[in-house]
C-alpha cells in the first residue's frame, strides 16, 4: 500500500446554487475538505444531524374569503367612488379584493383576510349607520389593524368626540386614543414623538374642550421661540407680531376648533394667552391648561421653570420631537433631560408616538421611515 501523501491533490466535487464546483486539495479527509471549501451560506446546509439539508420554510397558504356588504347602497359607500376604497384597502395591507355586486372577495393569508375582513365590516356598519365613508375612514381603519388586530374599531373610532363645539375631533390611532385618555387622567402629560402624530392638535382640543365646559378658567399656550434652521432677524411690532411667526400653528390649530370671532373675544379676555416661555417666570398657573410645544427646543433651565409654574387645578401637555431639535450645537435639550429625569414620578405620563400613528398625508409616514433608515447607515 502506498505511503500517504499530505499533498496529493484530490479533485471534489461541491454542488452550490444547482452548479457542480471542483476544486482541488490536498488528500485530506474529504468531509473535512468540503467543509473547508465550501462557502458559508452552503456550508451551513450541511450541518445538523446526519449532514441532511436543512428543510425551506413552507410557504404561506392562500385562502379566500368572501364578505357580503348585503345592500347595494351601502356597498357604493364601502367600495367609493371607482372603488377608490377598495384599492386603498388592496394596496395597504396587502391582498387581492375583488367585488361582484354587493359582495367582496379577499385572497391572502390568514392574516391579510382577517385584516381586510375587519375593515370590510366596520366600513359596512359605518354605511348601516348612515355616514359618508372617506378616505380617512378607511385609512383609520387600516392603521389601528396594523397596530393591534385584535383591537375593536368601533370603540376606538366611535367613541365620544374630543371636542365637538365647531367640528368634531376624534382619536384616530391607538396611539391617540392612549394619549387623550392620558391628558384627561394625569395633571402632566409628555407627548413625544414624530411630525404629523397630533401631540399638539390633540392636546389643543382636550384643552379647549375643558375650557367651554367650565373646567378650567385658561388656557395658556406657550413654546420656545427658536427659528428652523435660519436667522429671521430682528422682527418688528409689539410683542404680539413679535411672537406671532412661532405661535402661529397653536392658532391655526385654535381656529379649526372655535369660531374666529369667539377666539379673538377669548384673546382679549385672557381666557386664552399664548406667550413664548420666557414669559412665564415668576407665575403660578392655577385653574389652568397649559401646553408647551416644541419643547424639544427648551433648555435646561426653560424646561426647569415652566415645571415648576403649576398650581392648583393645573393640567401641563408638553409635546416635542426630539429628533427635531433647532437648538445651537452647544445647547442641550431640556426635554430629553426631563424625560430621563421624571421617568419614574407618579403622576407623570409618558406617550411615545411613532411612525404608525402618522396621520397627515401618507408620504409624510414614508418620509419620516426612510430618514430613520438614513440615520441608522453609517
Amino acid at each position: 500500500m502506498a505511503p500517504h501523501n499530505p499533498h496529493k491533490a484530490e479533485c471534489i466535487a461541491i454542488k452550490h446554487e444547482g452548479f457542480h464546483v471542483w476544486r482541488y486539495a490536498p488528500d485530506t479527509t474529504r468531509a473535512d475538505t468540503m467543509q473547508k471549501l465550501m462557502p458559508k451560506r452552503v456550508e451551513k446546509t450541511f450541518q445538523g444531524s446526519n449532514n441532511t439539508m436543512q428543510q425551506k420554510q413552507p410557504l404561506k397558504t392562500i385562502q379566500s374569503h368572501t364578505v357580503s356588504l348585503e345592500k347595494n347602497e351601502w356597498a357604493l359607500q364601502v367600495l367609493g367612488p371607482a372603488d377608490a376604497h377598495l384599492k386603498t384597502l388592496e394596496l395597504n395591507i396587502p391582498a387581492t379584493i375583488k367585488s361582484r355586486g354587493s359582495d367582496v372577495t379577499i385572497e391572502g393569508t390568514k392574516e391579510q383576510i382577517e385584516m381586510a375582513g375587519k375593515c370590510l365590516q366596520y366600513l359596512k356598519d359605518l354605511a348601516a349607520a348612515g355616514g359618508n365613508i372617506s378616505t380617512k375612514d378607511v385609512q383609520d381603519s387600516i392603521r389601528i389593524c396594523k397596530q393591534d388586530n385584535t383591537a375593536d374599531l368601533k370603540s376606538i373610532l366611535h367613541q365620544q368626540p374630543v371636542i365637538s363645539s365647531k367640528k368634531q375631533i376624534y382619536p384616530r390611532t391607538l396611539g391617540q386614543k392612549k394619549y387623550v385618555d392620558a391628558i384627561k387622567e394625569y395633571d402632566l402629560v409628555f407627548g413625544v414623538g414624530p411630525a404629523g402624530t397630533g401631540k399638539t392638535y390633540l392636546a389643543m382640543a382636550v384643552g379647549v374642550n375643558k375650557l367651554l365646559k367650565g373646567d378650567v378658567d385658561h388656557i395658556i399656550l406657550t413654546r420656545p421661540a427658536v427659528e428652523a434652521g435660519e436667522k429671521l432677524g430682528f422682527l418688528p411690532g409689539d410683542l404680539a407680531e413679535k411672537v406671532d411667526p412661532y405661535l402661529r400653528p397653536l392658532m391655526d390649530a385654535l381656529h379649526e376648533m372655535i369660531d374666529y370671532e369667539r377666539v379673538e373675544k377669548m384673546l382679549t379676555s385672557g381666557q386664552i394667552e399664548i406667550a413664548p416661555i420666557a414669559f412665564m417666570r415668576g407665575r403660578t398657573l392655577n385653574n389652568s391648561y397649559v401646553i408647551l410645544d416644541e419643547a424639544q427646543n427648551c433648555t435646561r433651565e426653560q424646561m426647569k421653570m415652566f415645571l415648576t409654574r403649576l398650581g392648583d387645578n393645573c393640567t401641563a401637555v408638553i409635546t416635542g420631537d426630539i429628533t427635531q431639535i433647532d437648538l445651537p450645537k452647544d445647547t442641550k435639550s431640556g426635554l430629553i433631560q426631563a424625560l430621563k429625569i421624571l421617568a419614574n414620578i407618579d403622576g407623570i405620563y409618558t406617550h411615545q408616538f411613532d411612525v404608525s400613528d402618522v396621520v397627515r398625508h401618507p408620504l409624510v409616514a414614508k418620509i419620516i421611515t426612510a430618514y430613520e433608515k438614513a440615520q441608522r447607515i453609517p
